[in-house]
């Protein structure tokens, strides 16, 4: 689920609700320890536009 959850991140990062929308998904889907792996990515590939929103998304899961 990593991948395609990356490979739906990056189809929707045109729209900053549907890229939450998606991410708060893909949180969910993913294994426990694929979310860090997915917050690094995603910080990494999307953190200059959507730093913001990805640290909130992140900072409500444990």
């Amino acid at each position: 689920m990593f991948e395609l959850s990356k490979k739906i991140l990056e189809k929707v990062s045109f729209d900053k609700s549907l890229f939450c929308k998606e991410l708060k998904k893909a949180v969910k889907w993913v294994k426990p320890d694929e979310k860090t792996l997915l917050k690094v990515w995603c910080l990494s590939t999307f953190g200059n536009e959507y730093q913001k929103e990805i640290l909130e998304i992140f900072s409500g899961i444990s």
